[in-house]
């Protein structure tokens, strides 16, 4: 009976990490099907390379609180590295330097985060997010002819990918004087519901536009979904972004006819390869390139994409 409150005090000890190289994975969400992908990556990064991969992140993307929460309580407990996608390019500085100070090697990826590869953080894996936005402006731009009305919606401000992104998107608008935007300051936010919602509110606009843009999974679904609510569906030229199942039934049903795909897989792989790279005292580079392509039904199932989005 003696030996009771002893293993009642181990079995609710806090819990410490094992020996061995524990890479500590933080996603902005765990429910869009990107952030499943990125997962499997990681994973797929952590069995080959013999390190355990933790997988923690928030429920939501846009609790950026929970999100600091959790790369606090990796710091606390002694991770050998932390793979992060920072869901506010400024709020999760704090949280990253705390790590560094704790002799923690930090590897951005898909987001940027403000301050310097090398310096602030190891390494960025991402896509060009820029360049993604350019892609989707180029081919809305060719779907409407040069010409029309133009509704962006957003996805949440603080998001450094999709910022950029819609950044991308908009140079390419100026180049064509005959394309007018007329919303450009709307936000979907964090999930395809609150996105429905923001695009239902914005429906006059819509039924005006020639062209509509999303810039990511969570707008772009929240958007078909107004679409088809309002008998809109298929009538207006709409490029969105990313690719999860639910798009790409879309994107063949006609009701978005662009979709610009990231390769969230092989985001997961690097980051998770660099990070163990950065621990065993191996060369990496400040910025890695995840690549961008633009699906579409007639390339769909090409070699180039069928490599990225999967048959």
């Amino acid at each position: 009976m003696k030996k009771l409150p002893l293993l009642l005090a181990l079995l609710f000890a806090p819990v410490a990490f094992a020996a061995g190289e524990k890479i500590a994975v933080i996603p902005k969400g765990t429910t869009h099907s990107f952030w499943k992908s990125v997962e499997a990556g990681a994973r797929q990064a952590g069995a080959e390379l013999g390190v355990e991969v933790i997988w923690k992140g928030p429920l939501k993307e846009d609790d950026r609180a929970q999100q600091i929460g959790v790369v606090q309580q990796f710091v606390s407990s002694g991770v050998s590295a932390i793979v992060l996608a920072p869901l506010d390019d400024t709020a999760l500085r704090t949280p990253v330097k705390s790590a560094a100070e704790h002799n923690i090697p930090v590897v951005i990826i898909d987001s940027a985060l403000k301050g310097e590869a090398g310096t602030d953080f190891a390494s960025i894996v991402a896509t060009n997010n820029r360049r993604g936005g350019e892609l989707g402006g180029e081919e809305l731009a060719r779907l409407l002819g040069g010409k029309g009305k133009v509704v962006l919606l957003r996805y949440a401000e603080g998001s450094a990918s999709t910022s950029e992104r819609e950044a991308g998107f908009l140079e390419v608008m100026k180049k064509y004087p005959g394309i007018t935007i007329t919303v450009d300051n709307r936000y979907g936010g964090a999930t395809v519901s609150s996105a429905q919602d923001a695009a239902m509110n914005l429906i006059d606009k819509i039924r005006e536009a020639d062209g509509i843009f999303c810039p990511n999974e969570s707008s772009t679904q929240g958007m078909i979904l107004a679409l088809r609510q309002t008998r809109l569906a298929g009538q207006k030229k709409f490029v969105g972004f990313d690719t999860s199942p639910f798009l790409l039934a879309a994107l063949k049903k006609g009701d978005v006819q662009g979709l610009v795909a990231q390769n969230p897989s092989r985001m997961g792989y690097l980051g998770v390869v660099t990070a163990v790279k950065v621990i065993r005292g191996e060369k990496i580079e400040p910025a890695i390139d995840t690549g961008c392509v633009l699906v579409t039904e007639a390339n769909r199932h090409t070699p180039e994409v069928e490599a990225v989005v999967g048959k």
